[in-house]
């Protein structure tokens, strides 16, 4: 390992079996003074000592060269574990060959620049008045608690645009497809499994993994069955016009054809239901948490929105709105989903910009806050929540936003060859969903919530309590 980068303490990555501390506060204590003076760090993740780094120019190094910097996910890295069990081998976490073929199958779908808006619409309207109506059942002055809706939300926005299945999270409450999701993210991130994940090795002793283990079994098993039996499938007559599939199209196609396993096609079902509900989930709590609390933001947003005089807004009124794009790259930039990830393995000595010599196998990564917070990069006001930050055009705001993740600044989709593909259909569901939240509902943070983000995994405020008006002026009722 390198002997010019600091150790984290180990008793930092054991925390969360003592203490409540949220990532924020662990990262401000012991991460931060570190990692701002030298860039990168060694830390205990995953049952080893990896790399984790924060400088721009070692990002964009490491980006850059997925020859040496080989992605290696959980199945590469701890293949016996509850976590590999639930993930496999999929497009995100593949390198090489297998990487290529999960591309050349699923990246037409993932990337579509035509994505259909209307049913996120749909979802979206569904999504404010379930909030109202329990706004209206709990009475004021007590908030609500957003998350679990915004889970029902968000799974049921993937169904439509990814997998052409209606989950019906939205219409019924504890769906089991959308309970199992809270049980998985309880089960995964238990700070002794997820720094021991050896343990794993042993669920006779460790009774509780047995059950680990078979709550992702029952998930992996239920999403392949309703995918596989969808009655919308089955009911189809006509084929589906090349412009109009998506991508489970194309995975079922390809799994028919036998150009990829069962196993495979499993992998990467799961890996989409989990990866396309997830950050969107938690970037809108955060959504509700930061513009619950400076209503400047959200007041100038609306002036925004109502300005359009739209109602049914497409993608193409939503890609108009500068002040919409400039908070949600905001949002992406302060409280981005995705916090922390290790999951690359050099395969052959190197180094970080030729400053940070690495062995081969060492696995490195990246902390995402710690990136966007650092005043380096991002000058005195780094920790502050500034949309206008971003420019006041949306060509503009969206230059920048590619102008700063090529120089490792902004990770909030990753970068270089293993980009995120999903990022335009997260951006526009995301833009959907504030539009028709500002345009129908003034909120505020209830004032006995207080502000705790996650301890580990994705980042989000914890428990967040939200009170609603509804401020709709028009008269057709979705």
């Amino acid at each position: 390992m390198p002997k010019n980068i600091p150790s984290v303490p180990i008793y930092i990555s054991l925390l969360g079996l003592w203490s409540d501390m949220g990532q924020d506060e662990i990262y401000d204590r012991w991460l931060r003074e570190p990692l701002e003076k030298y860039g990168a760090v060694k830390i205990w993740f995953a049952g080893r000592w990896s790399i984790l780094m924060t400088r721009p120019e070692f990002l964009s190094d490491m980006l850059k060269r997925e020859d040496v910097f080989s992605k290696a996910g959980s199945q590469k890295k701890i293949p016996w574990s509850v976590v590999a069990s639930l993930v496999g081998d999929n497009i995100i976490n593949s390198h090489g060959e297998d990487w290529k073929l999960y591309t050349s199958i699923m990246k037409p779908g993932l990337q579509k620049t035509n994505f259909d808006s209307r049913p996120i619409l749909d979802k979206s309207r569904k999504f404010v008045n379930l909030l109202l109506n329990e706004q209206a059942t709990i009475g004021k002055p007590k908030g609500v608690l957003v998350n679990p809706i915004i889970q029902r939300f968000a799974i049921a926005a993937m169904g439509e645009s990814f997998l052409d299945i209606d989950f019906e999270t939205l219409e019924h409450p504890n769906m089991r497809i959308e309970e199992l999701q809270s049980i998985i993210k309880r089960t995964l991130f238990k700070p002794l499994y997820f720094n021991f994940p050896i343990l794993d090795k042993y669920p006779h002793i460790f009774k509780s993994r047995i059950t680990a283990f078979a709550i992702m079994k029952e998930f992996e098993d239920l999403l392949y069955h309703q995918v596989r039996t969808n009655p919308r499938k089955l009911a189809r007559k006509a084929p589906i016009e090349p412009q109009d599939e998506l991508v489970v199209h194309m995975m079922e196609r390809a799994l028919e054809n036998g150009t990829i396993t069962d196993e495979q096609f499993r992998a990467n079902l799961k890996i989409v239901f989990l990866t396309a509900h997830e950050n969107t989930q938690q970037l809108l709590n955060s959504a509700f948490w930061k513009l619950g609390s400076d209503q400047t933001i959200q007041d100038k947003l609306r002036a925004e929105v109502l300005a359009t005089g739209v109602n049914d807004p497409t993608g193409e009124t939503l890609n108009k709105l500068p002040y919409l794009t400039s908070v949600v790259c905001e949002l992406l930039r302060v409280y981005p989903p995705v916090s922390q990830l290790i999951n690359r393995v050099t395969l052959e000595p190197t180094s970080l910009a030729g400053k940070v010599h690495i062995p081969k196998g060492v696995f490195v990564g990246w902390n995402a806050p710690g990136v966007h917070s650092d005043p380096a990069a991002w000058g005195p006001t780094a920790r502050e929540f500034i949309p206008e930050r971003w420019g006041d055009k949306t060509d503009e705001i969206l230059a920048k936003a590619r102008r700063e993740t090529v120089r490792g600044r902004y990770i909030a989709f990753n970068a270089y060859s293993r980009k995120c593909l999903g990022q335009g259909y997260a951006l526009l569901e995301m833009k959907m969903a504030l539009f028709e939240l500002i345009r129908r509902t003034k909120w505020t943070v209830d004032p006995q919530y207080e502000l705790k983000l996650t301890s580990g995994g994705i980042l989000a405020p914890l428990g967040c309590k939200v009170v609603f008006e509804n401020i709709e002026t028009s008269s057709e009722k979705p």
